[in-house]
């Protein structure tokens, strides 16, 4: 690890003090924000910065601070925005690997948008995505997984690389057992499916994705039911893929048909299924390891774009569940 010292020196330009008083926040909230994540201190005077810690972390914040001003002119900076400029910034990486993962940048383009990565992880994945006919994305809530899988099937489905984009998803909750809720099938599993319809939705728009189930271009299936199938020229997307069994896995995996790719989404930390069962996510991890044409990223904590605080409950949660954490008030531990 770099941890020599050293001093940066920032000079903001155009001086624009409404942007700085923006970028700096209500008693330098946000410069404080950024001196907790990377450990470095922050001064300045006007538009001039001078940014004191390990020499890795110091050129960080300035990538930060210059990013941070030039949205400040455009928009209000609130410590949301910050925390995503951090982990765009890919300030837990050392500069020669952000320098390697930045010249391979990937980006998703659909008609109505241009979706950047967030992070090295984030780069990663996409990347992944694209040279593998499987991938594997793992890691807690919050990360990305399943919206940069979907906008990669979007953009997939738009390029004419597949003909139909497939849903999948284990209804564990029902128990895999949907006949006495009412609708048809695409009504029965909705709900388990919200999370992707939403980047759809975002996406496509409302009215072209409900035309596009109603010609089966994008279907939704309960896993249950992909038995028996063999999937041609499609993208198959298998979110919370922790809720999976072993066999339910392995019959999931041998769909995918000629042209189609497949991208597992999943977080073993938050498996729902029975004492007894073992995780297919689990289990696949250690049966596919270096298998060609199979790709995983493996998201941490660190990676969580949502509210900061979601971040601190991941890290907490994983401190807890590793034998770090104290015991909860009112129990033996």
């Amino acid at each position: 690890m770099n941890t020599i010292t050293e001093t940066q020196e920032v000079l903001l330009e155009p001086a624009d003090n409404a942007a700085l008083a923006n970028l700096c926040g209500q008693f330098d909230e946000h410069l404080r924000q950024i001196e907790r994540r990377l450990g470095i201190h922050i001064s300045n005077r006007g538009n001039h910065f001078r940014v004191m810690g390990p020499a890795a972390k110091t050129r960080a914040a300035a990538r930060v601070l210059r990013e941070l001003y030039d949205l400040a002119g455009r928009e209000s900076i609130d410590a949301e925005r910050v925390h995503v400029c951090l982990q765009e910034s890919s300030v837990n990486e050392s500069d020669d690997e952000v320098a390697q993962t930045a010249d391979a940048e990937q980006v998703v383009r659909t008609r109505r948008l241009q979706i950047r990565p967030r992070g090295a992880n984030q780069r990663r994945y996409l990347a992944g995505i694209r040279e593998n006919d499987l991938c594997f994305g793992i890691g807690p809530a919050g990360t990305g997984k399943t919206y940069l899988a979907v906008a990669s099937a979007v953009e997939a489905l738009e390029q004419d690389q597949v003909r139909r984009i497939v849903l999948v998803r284990p209804a564990v909750e029902a128990g895999e057992r949907l006949g006495f809720l009412p609708g048809d099938m695409s009504q029965k599993v909705d709900p388990y499916l919200r999370p992707m319809y939403d980047a759809l939705y975002e996406m496509i728009g409302f009215d072209r994705v409900a035309r596009l189930v109603d010609r089966n271009i994008i279907e939704v299936a309960p896993l249950a039911f992909m038995r028996g199938r063999s999937l041609n020229e499609s993208f198959i997307i298998l979110d919370e893929a922790q809720n999976t069994t072993v066999e339910q896995m392995k019959m999931f995996l041998t769909r995918m048909g000629f042209g189609s790719r497949a991208v597992v989404t999943g977080d073993i930390t938050q498996i729902d299924l029975p004492r007894n069962a073992t995780s297919g996510l689990r289990h696949v991890i250690r049966v596919l390891d270096g298998v060609n044409g199979v790709d995983f990223t493996y998201f941490s904590p660190r990676d969580v774009v949502r509210h900061a605080l979601v971040q601190r409950i991941v890290e907490a949660y994983e401190t807890h569940e590793n034998g770090a954490g104290k015991p909860a008030p009112g129990t033996d531990g």
